[in-house]
């Protein structure tokens, strides 16, 4: 599946020149914790997290009186002072695997979604991927989904569909993702049936180590600092 078709399209977002305040009040109506900012023709400039607008703000150490004249000072300040300059961003023709990578890499919880031309088309959260990993693996029908490490060499996938196979439990869908150690994988196979202690056996007994996939997918996502 393409970001394409999953990414939010309807996407909120700021010029440079825009007042931090009016920033702030957007992220907060609409519970949004990226901003992308584009120039009059949409072209992607930038970007401004949750993150930025509180490292912007003044310190809740000072008095009432100080805290409050720093922070209107501070939020007339624009967008263009605090943004990250020409983000990180993908393709709509990136895979899911392909953002679930880099989001796991780069360390961050949105991704712009530009065209060739730098022109911003959406923006994919880990949130929006989340939903969008869900959907694909089918698991709104009952079933199991497992989560397995695999050494990244050939022959590992087959392995797991044979042991699936033998015990007659169809696979609703697979998916197969890197798991940020050098020459592991993660396949993520999900199972029409609730009893998999005999699958699980069976794949243990053969090397494989299975890990909890929610786990998995918390581990992968930024970590606050």
């Amino acid at each position: 599946m393409f970001v394409s078709e999953t990414m939010h399209a309807d996407v909120i977002t700021v010029r440079p020149d825009t007042k931090l305040a009016d920033a702030r009040t957007l992220m907060m109506d609409n519970k949004i914790r990226h901003l992308p900012v584009v120039d009059a023709e949409g072209k992607l400039k930038g970007i401004v997290t949750d993150r930025d607008m509180r490292d912007a703000q003044p310190s809740t150490l000072l008095d009432k009186d100080d805290y409050e004249a720093t922070f209107a000072k501070v939020m007339n300040h624009t967008v263009a002072e605090i943004m990250t300059v020409d983000p990180l961003t993908i393709s709509g023709y990136y895979t899911l695997q392909d953002t679930l990578m880099v989001m796991g890499k780069k360390k961050v919880g949105a991704l712009p979604v530009v065209d060739e031309d730098g022109l911003l088309k959406g923006i994919m959260s880990t949130r929006d991927l989340l939903r969008a990993f869900v959907n694909i693996m089918g698991i709104g029908e009952p079933g199991t989904l497992l989560c397995i490490q695999v050494d990244e060499k050939p022959g590992q996938l087959k392995k797991i569909v044979d042991v699936v196979t033998e015990e007659n439990v169809s696979m609703g869908s697979v998916l197969v993702a890197r798991y940020w150690e050098k020459d592991k994988r993660a396949i993520f196979p999900y199972l029409l049936t609730n009893n998999v202690m005999t699958i699980r056996k069976k794949l243990t007994d053969l090397g494989f180590e299975l890990l909890d996939p929610m786990k998995w997918y918390l581990d992968q996502l930024p970590k606050k600092e």
